[in-house]
């Protein structure tokens, strides 16, 4: 898929970076990113993935906007309280990019819709307010093999991780027990939101494009109150209902090759 002139243009600044160049500038281009709680956390890494130049953004967002909402998604206008949020964020992100394709899908994520959502995109980015559509979306991504970037806050917290399906730990292995989840129940300020949505859709650029070392297999852990940030290595359950399968398969692959060199290694010395 060849460039326009203004496609080059546009990109041009971050065609220049060392290791991302027009190929990784292609990639982007040919990937399709499905985004679920357009919100303040979905909408603002909605906005950096399509200033980047990701060719096919999925917003997935139920419900409409709120005058408390405004305070934090910054695709929304005063004039749009009351109406589904995200026809305006696709209306705001093809003002700033018309050279991507956008679907809006006014529904939450349901166990009716998750399975077409997953299958249409190369990469899904978990941004939903509450645990029951983030549990369908891993579990989704696990099973047709779609990476995801798992992102969410409370108050000045925030944690962030790239999932890969069969490599890195999933949803469900971080969290096997799931908090109580109010979505109103805890304050927020733009910025908090705003900082993590720039890191998650930073991890996707990563990820599509090779640029850089994403966090696959490390959960990032932020205390925006006090700018503190960790890395954590979480545990991948061999037993996990949603990914164990996976695990069971590399084990029996790996177990299957140890003995393979084991009976090369005895045939060489038998015959030596």
């Amino acid at each position: 898929m060849e460039f326009t002139p203004t496609e080059l243009e546009r990109y041009s600044r971050q065609i220049q970076l060392p290791g991302f160049g027009q190929e990784g500038q292609k990639r982007l281009k040919d990937s399709t990113a499905v985004v679920t709680g357009v919100g303040g956390l979905g909408g603002t890494v909605a906005l950096y993935l399509a200033v980047a130049g990701v060719g096919k953004l999925i917003l997935v967002r139920g419900g409409d906007l709120r005058l408390d909402d405004l305070n934090r998604q910054i695709l929304m206008t005063n004039a749009w309280v009351g109406q589904p949020r995200v026809f305006k964020a696709r209306e705001t992100l093809l003002n700033i990019n018309p050279e991507i394709e956008i679907e809006a899908v006014h529904e939450f994520v349901t166990p009716d819709n998750v399975d077409a959502l997953v299958q249409q995109a190369d990469i899904a980015f978990d941004c939903a307010f509450d645990f029951t559509e983030r549990n369908l979306l891993n579990a989704a991504c696990v099973r047709w093999g779609v990476p995801m970037v798992e992102a969410a806050m409370s108050g000045m917290d925030a944690y962030l991780t790239t999932i890969i399906p069969g490599e890195t730990p999933c949803l469900s292995c971080i969290f096997p027990e799931k908090p109580d989840w109010d979505r109103w129940g805890f304050g927020v300020l733009g910025a908090v939101s705003g900082t993590l949505a720039c890191l998650a859709a930073l991890e996707g650029i990563k990820l599509l494009t090779g640029l850089g070392e994403p966090l696959t297999g490390q959960l990032l852990t932020m205390d925006l109150g006090s700018a503190t940030f960790a890395k954590r290595r979480p545990y991948h359950d061999p037993n996990c209902p949603v990914c164990g399968h996976f695990t069971q398969q590399r084990l029996m692959s790996y177990v299957g090759k140890q003995k393979a060199q084991v009976q090369n290694y005895e045939f060489i010395i038998h015959n030596s």
